[in-house]
């Protein structure tokens, strides 16, 4: 009998990650960067994440495995997160925020923004931001986050240093059925557009050898590094903007109702607005000018500041540290269908290391769809995945067969039988040409083989040895 198998290895050879998010939005009124902001509860959030052969994920920096599973039932579970861990569920509910992808090198956070006063403007509205209190051992309210450790292990060699990504790492990309959208719950479910503002970052905090076994050392990664440590603070968090050229009606027209043209400093005056602003058309890419800096209402920050909207630029800097408003360089589902030698990297790792990523989901209030009624009790459904293969069969003109689409990830746990298997104690399971087909969620099962009674256990990864699966006798 064989104790290990190469689990993965055919089903998703194409894949580096694979992550499906449901998040329930819920709300009867009008909420978000605007006048009323009021907070969206989350419900029914899942993350289900797969890897390839040389990707292993773990939540806690010490189980290893192909997939993972995070939700509101265990993201606090000491059974699958780290002790002293900062996950959030969200708490009160989603409230708008604002980041343009900056960590904290102090506190190994990202730097959001959020609204501290909201008033309307004679041509938009008067915005004023405070800087969110995360920097302790918690996250604030308002917003998803939690630790994901990676392991790479393509490669030998490990590089203790920051340089050019393209010097002595490997580029991941954003698969193409990546997608944030309204579930059909209903005619009207897709006309508010909430769907358009939500922003997933991921933070590279750190990392180490993928050899370390020092459970604390690991999930410790911090921004400052040191003992072992590569910190990756100073590189900033990749932002996903989905649905980036999308912009509903209803959001168009309350963007024409409420923005004027902006020509003078003051914003209260109503000779400092004059004429139309520019013009929003679905299809069309727009920036987000994102809070980079405290606000407050000396610094006359109108929301609708940018070449594009209001026309005003004064309050719009080169550089994130510069001014209170940057054009956060995201990136896009445009640049997710960039084919061939055009399609862009969405993140970068290190060969044979350890990598502590921390994510973020929140809804971007300074993107131009975040108006006041665009959530009425909406379930948005956000499903993304990684790949590290850069062409498609398409790209290359490949005329062989391709891995069919939505493949489920089975797991095949070589088994060398005596005799007739039967008795399987999970209908899921199968077996033929000594081979068992396990599901992905499946860690254990029973069957006969020529009678006797045996148990597979499915054994997750260590340092020094692939995860496999572990076959013993029941019957005595």
């Amino acid at each position: 009998m064989k104790k290990k198998d190469d689990t993965h290895k055919k089903k998703i050879k194409m894949l580096a990650l694979i992550c499906t998010i449901s998040i329930v939005l819920i709300g009867v009124s009008t909420y978000a960067w605007f006048i009323g902001m009021r907070t969206v509860n989350v419900s029914g959030f899942d993350i289900n994440i797969a890897a390839t052969e040389s990707l292993y994920l773990s939540l806690n920096g010490e189980d290893w495995d192909y997939t993972v599973n995070i939700n509101e039932e265990n993201y606090d579970d000491p059974a699958v997160v780290y002790d002293g861990h900062t996950n959030s569920w969200g708490n009160v509910g989603l409230i708008p925020m604002s980041s343009v992808g900056k960590i904290d090198a102090n506190s190994s956070k990202l730097i959001l923004y959020e609204k501290g006063s909201f008033t309307a403007s004679p041509g938009g509205y008067r915005i004023m931001a405070s800087e969110v209190e995360n920097k302790g051992t918690t996250e604030a309210s308002g917003y998803v986050a939690f630790d994901l450790f990676i392991k790479n292990l393509s490669g030998e060699e490990y590089y203790g240093f920051i340089d050019n990504p393209m010097e002595n790492e490997e580029a991941v990309y954003l698969t193409t059925d990546s997608s944030v959208i309204v579930s059909d719950s209903g005619a009207d479910a897709e006309k508010t557009g909430i769907e358009n503002s939500v922003r997933v970052a991921f933070a590279q905090i750190g990392r180490v050898e993928a050899t370390e076994t020092d459970t604390a050392l690991i999930t410790g990664i911090e921004c400052a590094g040191g003992n072992g440590v590569t910190s990756i603070c100073s590189r900033d968090a990749t932002i996903w903007e989905p649905n980036d050229k999308a912009h509903v009606e209803n959001a168009i027209n309350w963007y024409n109702t409420s923005c004027k043209h902006r020509n003078g400093e003051d914003l209260t005056l109503e000779s400092s607005y004059t004429g139309t602003c520019g013009t929003i058309t679905d299809g069309v890419f727009y920036p987000t000018y994102a809070i980079s800096g405290v606000i407050d209402h000396t610094d006359n920050v109108d929301n609708y500041d940018g070449k594009e909207y209001n026309g005003w630029t004064n309050s719009i800097s080169n550089t994130p540290a510069q001014g209170k408003l940057y054009a956060v360089d995201t990136f896009t589902d445009t640049e997710k269908y960039l084919k061939g030698t055009e399609r862009l990297a969405f993140m970068y790792l290190a060969p044979n290391s350890i990598t502590k990523v921390r994510v973020y989901i929140y809804l971007e209030g300074q993107d131009v769809d975040n108006y006041d009624f665009a959530q009425l009790g909406r379930q948005i459904r956000v499903n993304f995945g990684f790949t590290k293969e850069r062409f498609t069969g398409e790209d290359v003109n490949h005329t062989g067969p391709e891995l069919p689409d939505d493949v489920e990830v089975i797991r095949k746990a070589s088994y060398e039988a005596d005799g007739t298997i039967t008795a399987i104690s999970n209908a899921n399971v199968t077996f033929s040409n000594n081979e068992f087909h396990v599901p992905n969620d499946v860690n254990t099962f029973t069957f006969e083989d020529a009678g006797v009674l045996k148990q597979a256990t499915y054994i997750t990864a260590t340092v020094t040895e692939e995860a496999h699966w572990e076959f013993t006798d029941l019957t005595p």
